[in-house]
C-alpha cells in the first residue's frame, strides 16, 4: 500500500478570511494579487475553484507512485503555499523537499507564515520570477492556475524551461483554467462555473465584477492547447487525470 494511501488525516485548511473582496465595490484597477487578496486566498479558491482540494489529492497520489524518497518538488506561482503544505503532510514519510517560487510579496509572507504550523520546516519559498528561475535538481514542477497569467507568447517557452530542468522520468503537473472550442458548450460550461460560485454565497455582482477584473490579466487555453504545449516541449507521456467543464489538470512525463 503507498504511504498516500496509509496516511489519513491532514491540515486544517478552513479559511480563515471569508472573500467579499468584490462585494459592493467598483472595478478600478485589474484582478492582482495583493495583500487583501492574499488575506482571503485560500477561501477565494475553494468558493472559485472546482474540486481545488481533490485536484492536490490526486497530485500527491502521482508524486507519491513517481518520485523517489527525497525527491525536490516545485511549486510555480506558488501563492499563498497551500499546495506544498498540503503535501508535505499527506506525503510527510517520502522525505520529499518543495520549494515554492513566486513574485508577489503579500501572497509569500502568507505562505511562510502557514508553513511554520502545518509543514514543519518541510517548505522553503522563493521570491523570483517563475519564467527564469533556478530549478536545480528538481524532481518534479507544479504550476497550478498560474500559467494562464502569463502572456500566451510566452507560454510556450515556460514549459520548455520546465521539460529541460526535469531529469528522466520527471513530472510536470499543469492546472488550468480552460476554454472550450465549441462555443456553445463553452457558453454551457461557463454558466455551470457561475452556478457553482453562486452555490458557495457569491452574488452575481460579485461573479461579475471578478470576471470583469480578470479579464485582461487570465487568459485561458483550451484542455487540448495547454496539452500540446507540454508534447511540443518533448514530454511523451501526457495526459489530463481531473476535468470539471472548464477545468482541467494534466501530468506530463519525461521518458
Amino acid at each position: 500500500m503507498s504511504t498516500f494511501a496509509k496516511k489519513s488525516g491532514g491540515i486544517d485548511v478552513t479559511p480563515a478570511n471569508r472573500d467579499e473582496i468584490f462585494r459592493d465595490k467598483p472595478i478600478r484597477e485589474d484582478f492582482a494579487f495583493n495583500g487583501e487578496v492574499a488575506a482571503v486566498f485560500d477561501d477565494m479558491l475553494q468558493r472559485s475553484v472546482p474540486c481545488y482540494h481533490l485536484v492536490i489529492d490526486a497530485m500527491a497520489q502521482i508524486l507519491d507512485r513517481r518520485l523517489a524518497n527525497g525527491a525536490l518538488v516545485y511549486d510555480l506561482g506558488c501563492s499563498i503555499g497551500t499546495t506544498l503544505c498540503l503535501l508535505a503532510e499527506r506525503l510527510a514519510e517520502r522525505g520529499f523537499h518543495y520549494t515554492g517560487v513566486d513574485k508577489a510579496p503579500a501572497m509569500l509572507e502568507q505562505a511562510r507564515r502557514q508553513s511554520l504550523t502545518t509543514a514543519k520546516g518541510r517548505v522553503r519559498f522563493l521570491d523570483d520570477d517563475i519564467t527564469t528561475c533556478p530549478l536545480s535538481d528538481a524532481g518534479a514542477v507544479l504550476c497550478n492556475y498560474t500559467l494562464q497569467f502569463l502572456r500566451p507568447v510566452a507560454r510556450q517557452a515556460f514549459v520548455n524551461r520546465v521539460f529541460a530542468a526535469l531529469p528522466p522520468g520527471g513530472v510536470f503537473l499543469l492546472s488550468e483554467k480552460t476554454i472550450g472550442h465549441a462555443p456553445s458548450l463553452n457558453r454551457d460550461f461557463i454558466a455551470i462555473h457561475h452556478n457553482f460560485k453562486r452555490m458557495r454565497g457569491y452574488s452575481e455582482l460579485e461573479i461579475a465584477a471578478k470576471r470583469e477584473a480578470l479579464e485582461n490579466v487570465l487568459i485561458p487555453f483550451s484542455l487540448q492547447e495547454n496539452m500540446q504545449l507540454l508534447q511540443k516541449a518533448g514530454f511523451v507521456e501526457v495526459e489530463p487525470f481531473f476535468t470539471w467543464f472548464n477545468f482541467s489538470s494534466i501530468v506530463g512525463l519525461k521518458r
